[in-house]
Parts: C-alpha cells; structure tokens; sequence
C-alpha cells in the first residue's frame, strides 16, 4: 500500500478534528481581519473626509495585494510546503494588519494595506490544499465546508469587535487587535505537520514514511514497515501553462469564472454592506447590529452545506446555493421595511457563504498533487480581481439615485451567470480520490 493510500485509510479521529481545529482557527483570524476593514469604512470615511474613490481604494489595494499573494503564495507552497507558507501569511497580514493602526494618512495605510492583502490572499488556498491532502474522500467536502465555516466565525468576531471597541475607542484599537494572531503562529508549527503528497513530490519520502506511521500509531492501525509510492506521486516542475492543458482546460476556464463571480459579489456585498446601510439612512451602530445578525446566519449556511456537499454533491449544491443567493439578493435590493432587509440579509448571507464553503471544496478537486496549490491560488487570484473591481462598480452605483435596488439587481445577474457557468461547465467530484481527479 502506498504512502498517500495509508492516510487516506486512516480513520477519523482525534488528528483530522486537531488539523481542522488547527488550520480553522488561522482561516478565522484571516476572515476577522478581512471583515475588521468592512466595519472600520464606515467611521474612517467620517474621520478621515474620505471621497468615495479614496474609500473604495482601501478596500481594492487589499485585493490586488490578496491577487499578488494567491498567485505566489501557490507555487511558493507547492516549492517550499504547505505548513511553511501557511505560518509565514498569517505573519504577514497580522503585523501589517497592526501597523495600519499608526498610518498618519491615507498613503501609509494603502501600503500597509497592500501587504496586509498579500498574506491574506496567500493563506487561503494553501490551508484549503492542506487539509484536503488529509482527510479521505468519503468526508472531505464535509471536513472543507466546516473548515470554511470558520470564516464567518471570523467575521462574527470582527464585527463584536467593531460594535464593542469602534465606537468607544475608535478603529485604531481594532487594526491592533486584528494583529494579534501572530502570536498564534507557533501554535501551528507545533500542531500541523506537513503535507505527505507534498513530501512525496520534493522527494523526501523517508520522512512522509516516518510522519505516516506516527499517525498510524496515533490511530491505533496497523503500521507499515515498507515504503511504497505511486506511480504517479512524483515531482513535477509547476508552469502556468499545465494549467491550460488537457485535461485542465475546462476545469481551469470554470474555476476562474466561478471565483471571478463569487469574490465578486461577495466582498461587493458585505464589504460595503455597512456602509450601504447608512445610506439607507441607518446609523453606524444600528448598521453594525443588522451586519452582525447576518453574519450569524452564516454559521448555519455552512451546516447545511457540509452536509448537503456529500449527500447531493459539489455541483448541485454549488449551483443551487449560489442560484438560491441571487434570488435573496434581488429581494435585499428591493426591501424598503427593517424586517425584510432582516429577512432577505440572514438568508443572502445563509447561502452565499454556504457556497464559499462548497467552492472551497471543490477547487482543489480539480488538480493533480503537483499542481494543487498552484492552480488552487490562480483561482483565488483571479477571484481577487473580482474584489478589486467590485468596490469601483459599487461606489460608481452608490452615487446614483436609487443605488439601493441598483447595487443588487447588478449582484443578482452575477450569481445568476456564476451558477449557470457550474451546471454547464462543472464535473462532479463527490467521494473521488485526490490522486484519481488530478489523472
């Protein structure tokens, strides 16, 4: 039996339930600090007498540093490992996070944001690669989508701090406390090992050995004395042109479509939400309050997913949350009372970040263990154009009357085109070996 065969046979326990803790906890601190920003617009524009090019600059120099990051950070990570490009991110965006709270202006904190954004965008699809190399297929979109769901943990977080510090002690303090979790950096080294298919590919196969048989006897199987690799776990140099190769042509055009899209609405939506409040005519604190209460139903959006992720599959359930968000979209847009901007905002948040958990998922699906991070980031990059463009389509609209209703009619078209892009262009993934998608 091979060494990726042996994970994939071990059984869920304490191991997979310490990574997904593990790894989550460093996805939450990247989600409060990507959500801290959507809180802190709302009273730096005040403060600062920002126009809306300059607000909506904020919010974009992070995603063109999250773009440059996910590019990178990929084939950084399919070089050097997952673990260490994992630790090294969050580094990056804790302390440039903290330093955003001593920018003495408007340029300082466009750079630090920059970096902030190239740590941010670095993480994400290289947690997402690592933990799908560990959890066998049976469970792996379940173990994803939990895994995602700590992003609105995170979110959950930025917004109390906002509601509790922001207005009592202003946004400084919130950019020093989104710089906390670098502290948090050593809790990784010492409780996330490194990726087996990854070991494999550099070559290091005495040590992917060594590292299986710890956790065979850490599960209580068998342990195997031979080292044995498949064929086709070995090294590979990473180009961008594999990527547009057979038979990655059509899962690359889709994966680039669908996050192009899903960033897109998303960061377009609750990134601005606040703020699209107060023009509605809501003050900060009441603003902040209708975030927080979406944001809750994030949590059980994610439940849902995972479980629908492995009985229905990545596609249908893809598809259908982000189709089922359009529609809530439309009908945010069109709400003119506090309940129905209650109602239709809990659920648009429900199935939006439901899908983030299935697209997360599914995008590691679609590449071969020598490529997997790197294609995982392209697309995270290319999603991250989507942020950048987002905030100028927004703060463009937002001058308009009716802006309102504008706003999310242009979001519902987006996700309607994104789940149409999945049911025409998408494969099905569901209980698939990584080693079998990626021939």
């Amino acid at each position: 039996m091979d060494l990726v065969s042996r994970v994939q046979r071990l059984p869920i326990g304490k191991f997979h339930y310490r990574l997904l803790w593990v790894v989550g906890l460093g996805w939450m601190f990247d989600a409060m600090d990507t959500g801290i920003i959507a809180f802190i617009m709302a009273k730096l524009v005040k403060d600062w007498s920002l126009t809306p090019v300059e607000s909506g600059w904020i919010v974009s120099i992070g995603f063109i540093g999250m773009a440059i990051g996910a590019v990178f950070s990929g084939g950084l990570a399919d070089r050097f490992g997952r673990k260490t490009v994992f630790a090294s991110t969050l580094c990056i965006y804790s302390l440039a996070t903290a330093a955003c709270a001593f920018a003495p202006n408007l340029t300082w904190l466009l750079v630090f944001r920059l970096i902030v954004g190239l740590g941010l965008g670095g993480q994400l699809p290289v947690a997402v690669t690592l933990v799908s190399e560990y959890i066998p297929a049976q469970v792996r979109g379940r173990f994803i989508v939990l895994l995602e769901s700590f992003w609105g943990l995170g979110w959950l977080v930025a917004a109390c701090i906002s509601y509790f510090v922001i207005p009592q002690w202003g946004w400084h303090i919130a950019f020093l406390i989104g710089g906390l979790p670098v502290f948090y950096i050593l809790i990784i080294l010492k409780n996330i090992p490194e990726s087996i298919p990854y070991l494999i590919n550099r070559g290091r196969i005495a040590e992917a050995h060594q590292l299986v048989q710890q956790l065979e006897r850490q599960s209580g199987v068998a342990v195997i004395e031979q080292i044995e690799v498949a064929a086709v776990a070995h090294h590979k140099e990473v180009s961008f042109r594999q990527l547009w190769q057979a038979p990655f042509v059509k899962r690359t055009l889709m994966l680039w479509l669908i996050w192009f899209g899903i960033v897109f609405s998303y960061y377009g939506i609750f990134t601005w939400l606040p703020s699209l409040l107060v023009k509605q005519g809501y003050d900060i604190v009441k603003s902040f309050e209708y975030v927080l209460f979406m944001i809750l139903a994030q949590l059980p959006g994610y439940l849902v997913a995972s479980w629908l992720v492995e009985k229905l599959g990545r596609k249908a359930t893809l598809a259908g949350f982000i189709g089922l968000c359009a529609l809530c979209a439309y009908f945010f847009g069109q709400s003119t009372t506090d309940n129905a901007i209650m109602l239709w905002g809990c659920l648009m948040s429900f199935f939006n970040l439901g899908a983030w958990g299935v697209l997360y998922t599914y995008t590691p699906e679609q590449y071969p263990t020598n490529i997997r991070a790197f294609g995982s980031g392209w697309a995270s990059a290319i999603g991250r154009i989507g942020g950048i463009v987002a905030p100028m389509v927004v703060t463009h609209l937002m001058m308009g009357t009716q802006a309102f209703q504008h706003v999310f009619i242009m979001f519902t078209a987006v996700l309607l085109v994104v789940a149409l892009v999945i049911v025409i262009l998408g494969e099905e993934t569901k209980g698939k070996t990584l080693e079998s998608l990626g021939l």
